[in-house]
């Protein structure tokens, strides 16, 4: 039960990690699937992020080119765009307030 749990609070928040994860540094979608993976959020399929990568690149949040691999096939590679930098600031400050009113619920309740 914690999996689903966990899984619907990710479908809520995924976007705001692929943006964060993103302004650190541009990235593939594999490495970006690892990167998410290791950072504690689990595995995101390619099924889930890929069609994201697009939305998020057709609202101007993100953007992709292609890039030669020395050993392998071309690679796309995700970079924030300036309104994505823009949208990653105001929804960190909403998130992070949205963090505080649910920790202050389950303070609450557990009170009790």
């Amino acid at each position: 039960m914690h999996q689903e749990r966990r899984t619907q609070w990710l479908k809520g928040v995924l976007d705001l990690c692929v943006l964060a994860t993103l302004a650190r540094r541009e990235s593939y979608g594999y490495e970006l699937a690892q990167s998410l993976g290791a950072a504690g959020l689990g595995p995101v399929q390619g099924g889930t992020l890929y069609p994201m990568l697009l939305r998020l690149q057709r609202t101007g949040l993100i953007a992709a080119h292609w890039r030669g691999g020395d050993a392998g096939p071309a690679r796309k590679y995700y970079r924030l765009t300036e309104e994505g930098e823009r949208v990653l600031r105001e929804s960190a400050a909403g998130w992070a307030s949205f963090v505080a009113d649910v920790e202050a619920i389950m303070r609450e309740g557990l009170a009790e």
